[in-house]
């Protein structure tokens, strides 16, 4: 009877351990669904919608969200920095779990930063290079960097194909923090060869169709000039209309900064040499991905900088096999 008694005991125990592990793995359960009922909401507020390069960087957000179950609502600031301000106080009084923003005015956004901060909502900066109280990490390119890389590129170029001289106009965007310093990175590199003159920068304001005017009237107010830099898609794209809208393609070498179809053209046409490409749907992914490491009180790096490319004729075929 004994080892019958034995067997009982072990037999009730195990019962009851059992029972203390069902109560113990309940709340685990119940929270998962918990998190699934109410996924995190992250807020991305990009500066607009029309270039391709937010396109992408919207795309590899919303991946990136789907991806961890988050919920992702995107704000279009139509080139405003004041509407970015206004979108990230709305956000706070929404309680959303954590803000991506892609700052117009790097100085003026950061009272709306603290206040999220203050709110307990981690914000990410991407492209835009942020730092302050409240921006727990930034997602981008070196801008006056890849400025500088491009220009040394322009002094290669002249030298070689252009007989060491050039009058150089520069399509740019005055309001617009990362294009200013992509712009003094070029200037710098330019201001070491003795036959190249920047004669002219015009505000572009990082919107296309102001981009081409302006370009136009670079052109226009320029009759010697066989050189352009364009700052950013828009301004690219406006500058490659107005190029060939002046029939000037056999005159002026255009260069700039991130792919489009405007600019993929004229690379193959041999008149746009040379445009600096990033990786804006990596920036978008990691942006989202990092929102969510600080969520669950994981450490980010305070940076996390991308690697630039200088995209030629030469090497065209390997960029634009993922974007067209």
């Amino acid at each position: 009877m004994r080892p019958m008694h034995t067997l009982a005991r072990w037999t009730a125990l195990a019962a009851m351990a059992a029972a203390v592990m069902g109560t113990a793995v309940a709340p685990a359960a119940a929270a998962r669904q918990r998190s699934a009922a109410h996924p995190p909401t992250i807020a991305l507020v990009t500066i607009n919608f029309q270039a391709l390069f937010f396109q992408r960087m919207n795309a590899g957000a919303q991946a990136a969200a789907k991806a961890v179950g988050a919920k992702l609502v995107i704000y279009n600031a139509n080139n405003s920095p004041q509407a970015q301000n206004s979108a990230i106080e709305d956000y706070v009084a929404q309680h959303v779990s954590a803000i991506i923003v892609d700052a117009i005015d790097v100085h003026g956004i950061l009272p709306a930063i603290r206040d999220a901060a203050k709110h307990g909502i981690p914000v990410v900066a991407v492209d835009a290079e942020t730092r302050g109280p409240g921006v727990r990490t930034w997602v981008g390119v070196g801008n006056w960097q890849g400025g500088y890389a491009l220009g040394r590129f322009v002094d290669t170029y002249v030298k070689q194909h252009m007989g060491g001289k050039a009058e150089v106009g520069i399509v740019g965007a005055l309001n617009s923090f990362i294009q200013i310093q992509r712009q003094n990175g070029f200037e710098k590199a330019l201001s070491l060869v003795p036959g190249i003159k920047v004669v002219q920068v015009v505000d572009g304001k990082n919107q296309q169709e102001v981009a081409l005017s302006a370009a136009e009237d670079l052109l226009t107010g320029n009759p010697e000039l066989n050189l352009i830099y364009a700052t950013g898609e828009p301004a690219l794209i406006g500058a490659v209309a107005a190029v060939k809208a002046h029939g000037a393609t056999g005159q002026v070498k255009v260069f700039g900064w991130d792919l489009s179809p405007e600019s993929v053209a004229g690379i193959r046409q041999g008149w746009v040499v040379a445009v600096v490409e990033q990786d804006p749907y990596a920036e978008g992914e990691i942006s989202v991905r990092d929102c969510i490491r600080l969520l669950h009180h994981q450490k980010v790096p305070s940076q996390d900088v991308l690697p630039l490319a200088i995209v030629t004729r030469a090497n065209l075929n390997q960029f634009t096999n993922k974007l067209y």
